[in-house]
C-alpha cells in the first residue's frame, strides 16, 4: 500500500463539452466565478457560434459576479440548468468518471503536479477519440 500526504482538493477542473470535442482547464484550489468566468471567456475565443451553457447546481453557478458578466456579454451565452441532484444528467460528468476510472485509476504520483500533468495528457489524449465524446453524450440521461 503506497499512501501520499497531499489532498485532493489542491486543485479543480472544469470542462465543457460540445458535439464534437470537449474543453477543459485546471486550477489551482476550489472553482469560484472568477475561474467559470476565465474559462467561459476562453470558450468564446475559440468557440465563435452563441454558446448553450447547461449549469448543475453549483454554487458559482448562481453568483452575482458571473452573472453580470453574463449580462455583458451581448447574448453570447444561452442558459439552461439541471434539475437539483441529477449527476447523471450532466455529460461532463462523464468526462471525470471515464478520466478516474480508465485512465488515471492506479495512478499513484508523488505530488498533486503530477497528478495535474499526468491527468491533462491524459484529458488530451481523450480529446482526440470521437468516440469517447458521442458516449458521453449517451451517457448522459438527457432527452437529445
Amino acid at each position: 500500500m503506497i499512501q501520499q500526504s497531499f489532498s485532493w482538493n489542491q486543485m479543480s477542473a472544469i470542462a465543457g463539452l460540445s458535439w464534437w470535442r470537449f474543453y477543459f482547464r485546471f486550477f489551482d484550489g476550489s472553482i469560484k466565478s472568477e475561474q467559470v468566468i476565465e474559462f467561459l471567456a476562453a470558450l468564446k475565443q475559440q468557440i465563435k457560434q452563441r454558446l448553450l451553457i447547461i449549469w448543475d447546481g453549483a454554487a458559482t453557478h448562481r453568483s452575482r459576479v458571473l452573472r453580470n458578466w453574463l449580462e455583458k456579454q451581448h447574448r453570447h451565452f444561452a442558459l439552461a440548468a439541471l434539475p437539483p441532484y441529477a449527476p447523471e444528467l450532466n455529460p461532463v460528468e462523464a468526462i471525470w468518471a471515464y478520466l478516474k476510472k480508465h485512465e488515471i485509476a492506479n495512478f499513484c504520483a508523488s505530488s498533486i503536479d503530477r497528478v495535474s500533468d499526468y491527468a491533462r495528457r491524459r484529458l488530451k489524449s481523450m480529446q482526440r477519440r470521437p468516440a469517447l465524446i458521442t458516449a458521453f453524450w449517451q451517457q448522459a440521461e438527457l432527452a437529445l
